[in-house]
């Protein structure tokens, strides 16, 4: 074999390597380009442990762009079997923490056990019915789905199914 022969030999492989390593990193920024978005992903399933809420302690978090409100009520709030869900023998209030009046956010008061809308006044009770102001219906409920202490955000369970049912 000639050195030319080598040489070539060479090049050849050389390209052949460079071409293959190319080849695996387009692969691999296709691949990302399927890949949902985080903002995406976001909008799918939220799964929520509900055991280290203490009573009276409330949670917000944000769901497909929403604030998500989760709070575990004390013996002394009323109860609504309309609006309540029960995990692991205890009551939540699960709610979508706009106000349904102009969509504002309210915040928890947990002197009066209220919501409270700086907007424009509306209040609701601690399970997000409007009590008072311009709030024309109840915080929206979020679709759920209990698993034993967990809280599953975005998928419609039977608990779901039971309050939706009841509130029509």
């Amino acid at each position: 074999m000639s050195l030319c022969q080598k040489r070539r030999d060479f090049i050849g492989l050389a390209l052949g390597g460079i071409t293959a390593v190319g080849g695996v990193l387009a692969l691999g920024a296709m691949k990302q380009t399927w890949d949902p978005l985080p903002s995406v992903q976001s909008a799918g399933f939220v799964t929520v442990d509900l055991s280290p809420l203490a009573e009276g302690e409330m949670r917000t978090l944000q769901w497909r762009g929403k604030p998500i409100f989760i709070l575990r009520k004390t013996a002394d709030m009323k109860k609504n079997e309309k609006r309540d869900v029960v995990a692991g023998n205890k009551d939540y209030t699960v709610i979508i923490g706009l106000c349904t009046h102009l969509g504002c956010i309210p915040s928890w008061v947990p002197a009066t056990k209220q919501f409270k809308c700086a907007c424009h006044g509306g209040e609701f009770d601690a399970s997000g019915v409007n009590t008072f102001g311009p709030p024309p219906r109840p915080m929206d409920i979020p679709p759920f789905k209990i698993d034993g202490e967990k809280l599953v955000l975005g998928e419609e369970g039977p608990e779901y199914q039971k309050l939706v049912a009841t509130k029509a």
